[in-house]
């Protein structure tokens, strides 16, 4: 297929309203996305949404289209075959960035008979993804005679912001242009309010026999058995300022697109630590989060960082990249690395309560959008996250556990410390020793925990606290951060900062001991308010001081108790909230769902204390619940409704799927059963406990990255026992201590 790219910088545009505009069709949003049904592609900073069909047939749809950097680039995307509706016969998402539908076409309309109908036309559509959409349909005639066959593609661009998509109001739009028509071509542009030139070219290698700016139609003839094949490309661009647009064009075909990146997700993998396990369902729940990690990757500004989520977090987030990291240092040390050098880079300078970025603050989330690059929006990037400044400082330390890479840690210990810098001068608001979030920004989020939902924090009637608001598990974070400080130091020979560290780790615990325990409810408070008064909810969020190793033996033998209750164990994994209170939805974001992600967390924790049952119901539960996902994968949260006779999970509708710390959960549970803690710096890996699920007899692993070694080992499940056997150490000499008791 030869692409050659319409128009160049200086070609005129001629401008027209929304309402005018040909090809510019968008309705409102009418409903989520049917994600879960549908097919769901991604490759970096492109994604897909689609029906299973292969279309977008109601233009405008929520959540639904072609996506780069933010932005819609084909919200109208529909193939009309000629024989009426065809039937759905297969569609799949054969890998994360490739898709294959296959239609049927009856004879119904060809001269058969209308009582008894033959499926005679076979359609097949094949989508892939790299920096744009590219679409070749296959027609097979299984008809013992020739017939005239039409078939139009429908197209449009709406260019919406995904915070429009989302419901968010605008005031005003940019300007839209007059698609320019070729005789093997269509233009859509658009100019945003920041001036960015936004253009959707759908090319087609098979010059149609009619085109115009809603589409492009042929009339084909296929002779009995006979098989033609049409190809067409959809290249989106967005140009920022003076930039020129592109005029080099890749002509490489669709196979050989798709040979490269095979190419780049099997070299990713082959990066990656190998998990085989008995049990076949729980190995393609693995490969399926492996593959999806590597999908979730895009490079910003140069950079490589995992995003957070399909179809609403496709960017750059602290908080989600911090803890993805660290579920997936057990697989491949690079998410962190990446993770680590791409937040320092981007951490905050200076004071603005717009953006809420003040000295030494990790960022939250950063959008590319016309909205952000408008300032309609703050998250340019936006700094409202209390959680994501001690968390980097806990990823670093973890990096440094498992790769032993001290320049790493040397490199970015200038980042540590004004991270450190910020806890104690911006993070403790009001100088009680605690850390606490208010909101500066008028169109930031109310709530900066990772239950960031307006109603996400609340007592157990559903009141909602008044800020200044102190939240329990960001306590444990600011805990770990410093204790982990105080051993980088140490290994830095800064023994004043260790020692310093040290005492500040200590007295926190101590005040969150003191500030959130509660004995009757035999769990942590989940937050103080601006008043200092303990919201006694019990949630999910303290079972991450178990992770963070805050509470002693005796309150994480009751932590464990309590979490396990009913009220918190729905069967398919924890609750983020109690079904006990007032508040619970088990349909709501954040007040009574089931995340994995924290399910994760609060397990490896639990691991840490030898909870061991309680920790082998959380990764059973969530096994079973991936078992009953298309694709066996995990999305970022489902519904909290009991386990009860269902066979899977009640569905979130707008979950994201895939979700990077979904995915990463996976791994962190796998950590937690083989109770791996490594050592690197020391040239050690501990494996303290190990224990496999009641449905897993046998797990390896091989080329677990340990610094410069790799290590191949075997678990087997005896009974109740779990044993270890070491099968190889690659690299540098290793030592590997296995404490079975």
């Amino acid at each position: 297929m030869t692409n050659t790219r319409l128009g160049s910088a200086s070609a005129t545009l001629n401008e027209i309203s929304m309402q005018e505009a040909v090809g510019y069709r968008r309705l409102d949003c009418v409903g989520g996305p049917t994600v879960e049904n549908g097919l769901v592609l991604k490759h970096d900073r492109l994604y897909l949404l689609l029906e299973a069909s292969g279309d977008i047939a109601h233009p405008g749809h929520c959540g639904l289209g072609l996506f780069l950097d933010d932005t819609r680039m084909l919200s109208e995307y529909r193939l009309e075959l000629a024989g009426g509706t065809p039937t759905l016969l297969s569609s799949q998402v054969i890998r994360a960035f490739s898709a294959q539908v296959d239609l049927a076409i009856s004879d119904r309309e060809f001269g058969g008979q209308q009582w008894d109908v033959s499926n005679v036309i076979h359609v097949r559509r094949e989508m892939l993804l790299d920096d744009r959409l590219a679409e070749r349909v296959t027609l097979t005639n299984y008809l013992n005679r020739t017939i005239d066959y039409p078939l139009r593609l429908h197209v449009g661009c709406d260019f919406a912001d995904i915070f429009e998509v989302r419901g968010w109001g605008r005031e005003e739009r940019g300007t839209f242009y007059e698609p320019e028509v070729t005789t093997s071509a269509i233009r859509f542009a658009y100019r945003g309010r920041d001036g960015a030139l936004i253009r959707s070219e759908v090319l087609f290698g098979t010059p149609p026999d009619t085109i115009d700016g809603h589409g492009a139609s042929w009339l084909l003839q296929l002779l009995p058995h006979e098989t033609i094949t049409l190809e067409w490309h959809v290249l989106p661009e967005i140009v920022l300022g003076d930039a020129p647009p592109g005029e080099s064009v890749d002509e490489a075909s669709m196979e050989q697109r798709r040979t490269r990146l095979h190419a780049v997700y099997d070299g990713w993998r082959a990066q990656c630590a190998e998990y085989e396990t008995s049990d076949e369902q729980l190995n393609r729940t693995i490969e399926q989060s492996i593959t999806d990690l590597r999908a979730l990757y895009i490079e910003v500004d140069g950079a490589q960082i995992i995003s957070a989520g399909t179809p609403w977090y496709s960017t750059a987030f602290g908080r989600d990249s911090i803890i993805t990291s660290l579920q997936t240092l057990v697989l491949n040390p690079a998410i962190a690395i990446d993770t680590l050098r791409y937040l320092a880079a981007t951490q905050g300078r200076e004071e603005d309560p717009f953006t809420e970025e003040q000295p030494g603050k990790i960022m939250h989330e950063i959008r590319r959008g016309e909205l952000a690059r408008a300032r309609e929006i703050p998250f340019i990037p936006y700094y409202g996250t209390i959680d994501a400044t001690p968390l980097f400082l806990v990823l670093l330390h973890e990096t440094w556990r498992w790769t032993g890479d001290l320049d790493l840690v040397r490199e970015l210990l200038p980042n540590a410390e004004r991270a450190l810098y910020w806890i104690d001068r911006y993070g403790d608001v009001d100088g009680d020793g605690l850390v606490e979030y208010a909101r500066t920004s008028p169109k930031g989020l109310v709530n900066q925990g990772w239950k960031d939902s307006w109603d996400g924090v609340p007592y157990p009637d559903g009141t909602i606290p008044h800020p200044p608001i102190a939240l329990v598990e960001v306590q444990g974070y600011v805990y770990d951060a410093k204790r982990r400080m105080a051993a980088l130091y140490d290994a830095l020979g800064n023994r004043s900062g260790c020692e310093r560290l040290t005492a500040e780790a200590s007295a926190m615990r101590d005040r969150i001991v003191e500030r959130f325990w509660n004995e009757e409810l035999g769990t942590f408070a989940l937050a103080l308010d601006g008043e200092k008064r303990a919201l006694p909810t019990v949630t999910s969020n303290a079972g991450h001081l178990l992770w963070s190793r805050v509470p002693d033996s005796t309150q994480a033998n009751k932590m464990a108790r309590r979490l396990m209750t009913p009220e918190m164990f729905s069967g398919w994994g924890l609750r983020t909230l109690s079904a006990a209170h007032p508040v619970f939805n088990p349909m709501s974001y954040h007040n009574g769902s089931v995340w994995p992600h924290d399910n994760a967390l609060v397990a490896l924790g639990m691991s840490f204390y030898q909870q061991i049952e309680p920790a082998r119901r959380i990764f059973t539960a969530l096994y079973d619940a991936a078992r009953g996902m298309r694709y066996h994968r995990l999305p970022e949260l489902y519904c909290g409704m009991g386990r009860a006779f269902g066979v899977h999970p009640v569905l979130y509708p707008v979950s994201c799927s895939p979700q990077a710390w979904a995915s990463g959960s996976v791994c962190m549970l796998l950590q937690s059963a083989i109770g791996i803690l490594p050592d690197a710096p020391h040239h050690m890996l501990h494996v303290r406990q190990p224990w496999l699920p009641d449905f897993l007899e046998e797990l390896v692993v091989r080329g677990l990255r340990v610094g410069e070694s790799r290590v191949s080992m075997q678990f087997v499940r005896r009974g109740a026992r779990t044993l270890a056997n070491l099968l190889a150490v690659e690299g540098e000499p290793l030592q590997v201590r296995i404490d079975l008791t």
